[in-house]
C-alpha cells in the first residue's frame, strides 16, 4: 500500500509511474485525496467538539458546586447535544477512513524506473540467457507422458482424489521431489537464510498484509467457516512473521527461507499450454524472503537473482532471465525478474521463479519498521523470491535429461535421490 503522505504530495508522479502498468489510476488517486480530505475534516470537526463538550463538562461541575443549577442544567442539556454530534462524527469518521483505507488497497504499486511500459508477457526484456538446449531425439516425449511411461506422477488419481491439477507423485517421482526441496533448501540455507516451517492457512489480516487481499483475481482457497486462506506461497506467512514489528536496524537484513505446499485457483487456466505440471492447483515451492532497509533493497535483490542463477546453473537447465514489464508487474511489486528454463519436449519457455522487490509497499500494509535506537521508526523494505518453485523444474528435468533409455538425474541431486536414473 502506498503511503498517504506519498500520495498527498505526489500523486501526479504516481499516476505517470502507473501509466506504465497500462492503468490510469487519475480516478482513483483523485477518490483517495477526496477521501483524505473528507476524513481529515471530520477528525477536526470531530476533535473540535469533543473538545467543547469536555468544557462544558467541567463549567458543569463548578456551576453546581456554586449554586447554579439552573445554568448547569442547561449546559448539561447543550452538553447532551455535543456528545450526541460526537457519536454522530465518530460513525461518519469511521465510514470516511474504512473508505479510503479499502480505495488504498485497490492502488497497485509503483514500478521502478527501470521498469518498462508494456501491456503483458509480450512486453518482458530479456536480460540474461544461459545454456544450449539439448537436441532430443524424434522419439522425445513431453513430461506428462515420461511421467506416465515410468510410473512417476499419476495425474489421474489426482483427479480421483481431489480434481484436475492435484497430481500425486510415486515411487520415484515422489523421491526426486523430495529430492529438489531438500536440495534448494540446502542451498539457500548455506547462503544464510533461515530456515523455518509456517502455517500452510493464514488468517485475513496476513493476507492483507502481503497484499493478496483483496482477492481481486479470485485465486486463493477460502475457507469461509474459519474464514481462513490457503496459502498461494510462502512468502504470505513468513513477511507476516514481521506484522506490526519494529526491528532494529542491527538485526537487518533478515533472510528467511521455507518449503511449503502452494493452493492456487488458477481460475480461467485452460488448454494444451496448462497440461502435466505446467500449472497446478497444488504445487511445493521452495521461498526465500528478505527484510531490508530500504537502500540496501535493490543490491539485496540482485544478491537474490545471482544465487537463483546458481542454483539453475547447478541443476544445468537452459534458463533465461526477464525483467517484466509494467503490464505483467504484480500487483504489489516494484521491480520483478522472472527465471524461465526451457521445456525441450514442449519448445516453450516454462516460467519456475520470480524474483520480486516490494519497497516499502507490502511493509505499509503490515507496519512492519525499523529504527536505530531512540531514532523515529521508518518502513523497511521487503524481498522475495521462488528458489524454487518444483512442478516446472521437475518437468524440465524429465524433458531435457530424457535419453533413449530412460532419464538421467542431475548430478548434483543424486546424492539426494540415491539414484542415478530413472528407467
Amino acid at each position: 500500500m502506498l503511503p498517504l503522505q506519498y500520495i498527498r504530495e505526489a500523486s501526479d508522479r504516481i499516476a505517470d509511474a502507473l501509466d506504465k502498468r497500462g492503468l490510469d489510476a487519475r480516478p482513483i488517486l483523485s477518490k483517495i485525496l477526496q477521501l483524505d480530505e473528507e476524513r481529515r475534516d471530520l477528525q477536526t470537526r470531530l476533535d473540535q467538539t469533543l473538545a467543547e463538550a469536555n468544557r462544558k463538562s467541567r463549567e458543569i461541575g463548578v456551576l453546581f458546586k456554586t449554586g447554579k443549577g439552573a445554568e448547569a442544567q442547561s449546559l448539561k442539556e447543550e452538553s447532551s447535544r455535543l456528545k450526541e454530534d460526537s457519536r454522530e462524527l465518530q460513525e461518519r469518521l469511521n465510514e470516511a477512513a474504512e473508505a479510503l483505507q479499502e480505495s488504498l488497497y485497490l492502488l497497485p504499486n509503483v514500478p521502478h524506473p527501470s521498469v518498462r511500459p508494456g501491456q503483458d508477457e509480450a512486453d518482458n526484456e530479456v536480460v540474461f540467457e544461459k545454456g544450449a538446449i539439448p537436441e532430443l531425439g524424434e522419439n522425445a516425449l513431453p513430461h506428462w507422458e515420461l511421467a506416465r511411461k515410468f510410473d512417476l506422477i499419476d495425474f489421474e488419481l489426482g483427479v480421483k482424489v481431489t480434481g484436475a491439477g492435484f497430481p500425486v507423485y510415486k515411487g520415484k517421482g515422489a523421491r526426486l521431489q523430495r529430492a529438489l526441496i531438500s536440495y534448494f533448501l540446502d542451498l539457500n540455507t548455506e547462503a544464510g537464510y533461515q530456515e523455518v516451517q509456517v502455517p500452510h492457512l493464514v488468517n485475513e489480516a496476513s493476507g492483507y498484509g502481503t497484499g493478496q487481499l483483496p482477492d481481486k483475481e479470485g485465486q486463493m482457497y477460502h475457507i469461509g467457516e474459519d474464514n481462513l486462506y490457503l496459502i498461494p506461497t510462502a512468502e504470505v506467512p513468513i513477511t507476516n512473521i514481521f506484522r506490526d514489528v519494529i526491528l532494529e536496524k542491527g538485526n537487518l537484513p533478515v533472510k528467511y527461507t521455507a518449503y511449503s505446499p502452494c493452493f492456487r485457483r488458477e481460475a480461467g487456466s485452460y488448454g494444451a499450454h496448462v497440461r502435466g505440471l505446467n500449472r497446478l492447483h497444488q504445487f511445493d515451492k521452495v521461498e526465500i524472503v528478505r527484510v531490508e532497509e530500504p537502500e540496501n533493497s535493490y543490491a539485496a535483490l540482485d544478491g537474490m537473482v545471482i544465487h537463483v542463477r546458481g542454483i539453475l546453473d547447478s541443476l544445468e537447465l537452459p534458463y533465461r532471465i526477464l525483467r517484466l514489464c509494467g503490464g505483467d508487474l504484480g500487483f504489489t511489486a516494484a521491480l520483478t525478474y522472472d527465471f524461465e528454463i526451457y521445456s525441450t519436449a514442449q519448445q516453450r519457455w516454462l516460467e519456475v521463479s520470480s524474483v520480486s522487490n516490494f519497497e516499502a509497499f507490502q511493509a505499509n500494509r503490515l507496519k512492519l519498521r525499523y529504527r536505530q535506537g531512540a531514532e523515529k521508526p521508518q518502513l523497511a523494505h521487503t524481498l522475495n523470491g521462488s528458489a524454487l518453485a518444483l512442478p516446472r523444474i521437475l518437468a524440465g528435468i524429465l524433458e531435457n535429461y530424457q535419453d533413449s533409455d530412460g532419464i538421467r538425474v542431475p548430478e548434483v541431486l543424486i546424492p539426494y535421490t540415491g539414484f542415478d536414473r530413472i528407467s
